[in-house]
């Protein structure tokens, strides 16, 4: 119904988000291996699924910093249907650069997730919210969403963290931008 698609919709503009800033910020998207990191071109980005009869399943929507988010959420929706059906392909649960885990559909405010090797970096979401803000000295309604980031200190630090994230919420900012 409308209010799935609505819930997709913000979701894929979340992904669309993570996804075009994860590409400015190759520390955070690719793989540590036999003591080497090798950071990834393409924006592999694995979107955590749960299963009916129980479990996880981690999907990869591949080159995601170059779909936009009507493609965003199409790609979601596929996938998600085919996992609950069993039909992903085998490239599709193995090659994921990094991760996003939502829990926001569960209700909770935020998360610390832990990085699935041998990946460097993983972001959590949390549920969107209705909260009071204040935007240029002024209290408005505003929609808030927690974004929280694991990573790799072998790799990365928590500055690069911080403009990341900063990205992420700058790119979230001109929604349309996105479309």
């Amino acid at each position: 119904g409308t209010a799935l698609t609505d819930r997709i919709l913000i979701n894929a503009l979340l992904y669309c988000a993570i996804a075009k800033a994860l590409a400015s910020f190759t520390q955070f998207n690719g793989f540590y291996i036999n003591d080497v990191y090798k950071a990834q071109d393409s924006v592999h980005l694995g979107n955590v699924i749960n299963l009916r009869k129980g479990g996880l399943m981690v999907a990869a929507i591949h080159n995601a910093h170059t779909l936009n988010a009507a493609q965003m959420m199409d790609k979601m929706k596929d996938q998600v249907f085919r996992a609950k059906e069993g039909g992903l392909r085998m490239s599709e649960v193995q090659d994921s650069t990094v991760t996003v885990s939502n829990l926001g559909e569960r209700g909770v405010d935020s998360i610390q997730s832990i990085i699935f090797p041998p990946q460097v970096a993983i972001i959590g979401l949390g549920r969107i919210r209705l909260s009071p803000w204040v935007i240029d000295e002024k209290l408005v309604s505003a929609n808030i969403v927690t974004l929280t980031l694991a990573a790799d200190h072998r790799i990365s630090d928590g500055h690069s963290g911080a403009r990341l994230l900063k990205k992420i919420d700058a790119l979230l900012q001109k929604p349309k931008a996105l479309i």
